[in-house]
């Protein structure tokens, strides 16, 4: 009985010290960049019932 309560923590350390399995130094993830020349939106065309002329 004594032995299987001194198991549980031993496998919860074991556990804990294996880590998630990223090997090697820790870094930090490059910082993103602006996007390069942002195009602005075409201007819309005029439609040819707004730019007619109005008849006398």
């Amino acid at each position: 009985m004594r032995r299987s309560i001194l198991l549980l923590p031993l496998c919860v350390a074991i556990a804990a010290l294996s880590g998630c399995g990223n090997k090697g130094p820790l870094f930090m993830p490059p910082k993103p960049t602006a996007p390069a020349a942002a195009k602005p939106a075409p201007a819309p065309a005029p439609s040819s019932t707004a730019a007619a002329p109005a008849a006398h």
